[in-house]
């Protein structure tokens, strides 16, 4: 079978579930526990011979034995025993359960993949149908998955501007199901239809890996964290079909608040997006019978402001993350750019001691959480020697007079190719200013009202030309984001006078 039936016949069958009241989620979870298991019995015949450590009883062939309603009494005490078992195994099937109530159609699913082998396709194959269904799992807003899938352009941007070198080690504290992961490892093993498609701008050095850099890549290069278990668990899975990490060898993701603690090691490069929303908090019922929320702070001595906004804390941990000499960039949202208090003294602390040198400003309506206004910060980690490190800030303006929607005019690589000419990662310190790349010097960005980096220059068109506006549609559409935007961060304002 080729790769687009095979496809197609995944889909297919996804659409068959849904009509079951399936999600994309859910069924992603059953391919990632089945997948597993199935690649596990292929690694364990010739000329393999890999031990899969899955014990007798609960593996495939104790699946494939079985169909209708002993087949599922067999599945769901295979994932509850699954689930005990210590490394790779017992991260996929942590807290595991069985979302397809139809015995039957679980039948048909465990044959559909049965039938192929899926060893002996290549990684591009593999990965390209499980991201796919990853891709519609964040369209799905009813399932909310959409709050952590990064546009894949944005994140193919940001390696090609850090550009990832061989035996080096890569993090992402809120790693969602990998996307960073996934197009550094690209990068840096020269694969990747992305890249293939646009070699001839990227002027990607393409060196064969040598086995040495291959087992570090495989083994070394990555590591995260995520606090979500079904979450991690995709992530888990969609790095092992692109041949990163091991069957038999823990995992890379380790599932916890990445915040709580101080990293225990430091890394050469951070590529992430954190968060967005909400203020860390939790949820109490007061004697009243009320809920009420109660602000999270993180007690950190390597922090340098305490404060219960997550975006905030993020990037303090970030910095904490990096080698002297690592590199970052970072996804996070306006308020992080503008915000007083300890904003101000969080913003003032990052320029005077790490090297902040570039800001992207993010267009809207990329992202699939509605009103969602962003930005990627680049900066490089400096030796505490007391010395301010930033001698100015680069910003580049993709934002103003720029229209994207995810159905009709979804961002894609090409649409960043001039920031990333702009941002010259061949060498950043030879950089030439044009109509949306601008440099702003330390010294004038500290004079700025709380130290703000939340700069624009260029005039919005639609604001004079009423000929320039938008069609009704999308007008429409942001109207309805700038106003849930601002619904959101008026609750934000009432949850933090109530836990006062």
């Amino acid at each position: 079978m080729n790769t687009s039936t095979l496809i197609q016949k995944v889909w297919n069958f996804c659409h068959t579930l849904r009509d079951d009241g399936v999600s994309y989620g859910d069924y992603l979870e059953q391919l990632t526990y089945l997948l597993f298991l199935k690649l596990a019995h292929e690694y364990a015949q010739e000329p393999y011979n890999r031990a899969s450590h899955i014990p007798k009883g609960y593996d495939w062939a104790s699946l494939t034995a079985k169909t209708g309603q002993p087949l599922e009494a067999q599945y769901l005490i295979s994932l509850n025993r699954l689930g005990k078992e210590s490394g790779m195994l017992g991260a996929i099937f942590f807290k595991a359960q069985n979302k397809i109530q139809d015995p039957a159609k679980l039948s048909r699913l465990v044959q559909m993949i049965d039938a192929e082998n899926w060893i002996s396709l290549d990684a591009d194959t593999k990965g390209d149908l499980y991201e796919g269904l990853l891709q519609k799992n964040a369209e799905d807003t009813k399932s909310g998955a959409g709050q952590y899938f990064t546009p894949r352009a944005i994140i193919q941007a940001m390696v090609a501007c850090v550009r990832p070198e061989p035996t080096k080690t890569l993090a992402d504290p809120a790693c969602g199901t990998g996307g960073f992961f996934l197009a550094a490892n690209e990068w840096l093993s020269g694969t990747g239809q992305w890249i293939r498609e646009n070699a001839d701008w990227l002027q990607r050095d393409t060196p064969k890996l040598n086995a040495k850099q291959a087992k570090f890549l495989r083994e070394s290069t990555f590591s995260g964290n995520e606090i979500v278990a079904n979450t991690r668990r995709l992530c888990l899975m969609n790095l092992f079909l692109h041949n990163i990490g091991d069957m038999d060898g823990e995992p890379a993701v380790e599932r916890s608040d990445a915040l709580i603690a101080e990293p225990r090691f430091k890394v050469d490069y951070v590529l992430a997006n954190p968060p967005f929303g909400k203020k860390s908090s939790m949820t109490i019922t007061n004697e009243d019978g009320e809920e009420d929320r109660d602000a999270l702070t993180y007690q950190r001595q390597d922090f340098w402001e305490t404060t219960s906004n997550k975006q905030l804390n993020f990037l303090q941990h970030i910095v904490s993350m990096l080698k002297i000499d690592g590199q970052a960039a970072v996804v996070l949202p306006d308020n992080v750019l503008f915000e007083g208090g300890a904003g101000e003294k969080i913003r003032r602390k990052l320029l005077e001691n790490c090297d902040v040198h570039t800001i992207l400003r993010l267009p809207t309506g990329i992202f699939y959480a509605q009103g969602v206004k962003a930005n990627v910060v680049f900066f490089d980690s400096a030796p505490k020697d007391g010395r301010v490190h930033t001698q100015g800030v680069w910003f580049y303006d993709l934002r103003t007079n720029q229209r994207f929607t995810l159905k009709t005019r979804p961002l894609k690589l090409l649409d960043l190719q001039d920031f990333i000419r702009c941002y010259n990662p061949a060498n950043r310190h030879q950089r030439v200013a044009t109509e949306r790349f601008r440099f702003f010097a330390y010294q004038d960005l500290l004079a700025r009202d709380k130290a703000s980096l939340d700069i624009f220059w260029l005039k919005d068109d639609s604001l004079e030309n009423l000929d320039e506006l938008p069609p009704p549609d999308e007008l429409q559409q942001q109207i309805i984001e700038h106003l849930e935007a601002a619904l959101a961060a008026f609750r934000d304002v009432a949850a933090g006078l109530r836990s006062r």
